[in-house]
């Protein structure tokens, strides 16, 4: 079969059928069947809300594999950057030492959803193509990209294993961080789950939930048609005033809530909370075909564990009703350990053009790696499920 590799600045340029026949494609092993992120409807509604473009420093380069024909085999959601923020997989101190050594780290390419930490399908093919071929087409796309742009490196994050491997063996360096995962162990309510915690941490957790809504605050579910713009102008508050506080600059912007709530309000739940007639915070959180997956949460009002109760807790709940296999609830945070959520291991993959970058950058990750595996063995030591001779 013959390809052809091309170059779309932004998702307009494809048809969103056929980019969601490579992306939306059956889950393998353990992988969820359906991620939302990397979606048309997603990734489209960052690009025309303006949270993603040349003016954000995420300009959209996505590499196209078509057949003759113009029927698109695969697709790598690609962006040239000109810095390395809203990303989680962070580079900043590869990118110091090139610049003080008279390099030039930016522009680079990200291969990734931006502001979403979470694993899913990077190199997408769809169900019929010879996905070893399509992969290795979007790879050879990537390096030739990167000629003509100046970019030092390409950087695919949060990848699933079977790309994972497809850019190792194309000579990408891997990188390994850390998440925290609550896995459905056949729960059938949240009792279940406490159940299997070991008694201090069981009411531990009750005490928490008890303070967090102790102020008369009470939790709603919110999913398609029930979502409203109220609902948003609710939530994107909470957003702006936790995030303004946490980063200094939101990422997201009040318009690409809208698009989403209108192309896949199907797909998201809002959890919020509600105190005195009005709500006070808010957690958005996507569903996947087996995953529910937790992103941004805020607030106008602080009160005990509310966060905890709001993000982590509520998630739990509604995995157990709809019988979803795992809530990933973002980057970071060991406090999600106590809580039920266990380490797992998210990976990346760099290809850095520079001998002598490449080199350190190896080197790095080499004892990076090393320190990830042992620190997530130590921290599931400590994880809070009893033991069998425990109560």
């Amino acid at each position: 079969m013959t390809f052809q590799v091309k170059i779309a600045q932004g998702l307009k340029a494809v048809s969103p059928a056929a980019w969601d026949a490579c992306a939306l494609r059956a889950g393998s092993g353990d992988d969820d069947p359906f991620n939302p992120f990397v979606s048309h409807a997603f990734l489209s509604a960052l690009e025309e809300s303006g949270c993603v473009g040349p003016k954000t420093g995420w300009a959209p380069a996505h590499v196209l594999v078509e057949e003759r024909d113009g029927g698109l085999l695969g697709a790598a959601p690609c962006y040239v950057k000109s810095h390395s923020m809203g990303e989680y997989v962070f580079d900043h101190s590869w990118a110091d030492a090139y610049e003080r050594a008279g390099g030039h780290y930016y522009p680079k390419l990200q291969v990734a959803v931006p502001f979403t930490p979470v694993a899913g399908p990077r190199l997408l093919v769809r169900d019929d193509a010879q996905a070893g071929s399509v992969r290795a087409h979007l790879v050879a796309g990537l390096r030739a990209l990167r000629e003509p742009i100046g970019a030092s490196s390409i950087h695919a994050t949060f990848l699933q294993q079977a790309d994972l491997g497809a850019l190792t063996e194309q000579g990408f360096l891997r990188r390994d961080d850390q998440q925290f995962h609550w896995f459905n162990e056949g729960y059938g309510s949240f009792e279940d789950f406490l159940a299997a915690l070991a008694s201090r941490k069981r009411k531990a957790i009750r005490r928490e939930r008890r303070d967090a809504l102790a102020d008369g605050i009470s939790i709603e579910w919110l999913t398609g048609r029930e979502i409203t713009q109220a609902h948003w102008d609710a939530f994107f508050a909470f957003y702006m005033d936790t995030g303004s506080r946490k980063w200094g600059r939101p990422y997201l912007n009040r318009r690409f809530f809208s698009l989403i709530g209108e192309r896949m309000a199907d797909r998201v739940l809002l959890v919020m909370a509600r105190r005195n007639g009005r709500h006070i915070a808010g957690a958005i959180n996507f569903i996947g075909d087996r995953r529910l997956y937790g992103r941004n949460w805020g607030c106008i009002e602080d009160h005990p564990f509310l966060h905890f109760e709001v993000c982590y807790y509520q998630a739990i709940e509604f995995a157990i009703a709809r019988k979803l296999d795992r809530v990933e609830a973002g980057a970071q945070g060991e406090h999600k350990l106590a809580r039920g959520y266990r380490p797992v291991i998210t990976s990346s993959a760099h290809d850095i053009a520079e001998p002598s970058l490449r080199r350190a950058v190896q080197a790095y990750l080499d004892q990076e790696r090393r320190y990830v595996s042992e620190a997530a063995g130590e921290l599931a030591q400590a994880m809070p499920f009893r033991h069998r001779d425990e109560d």
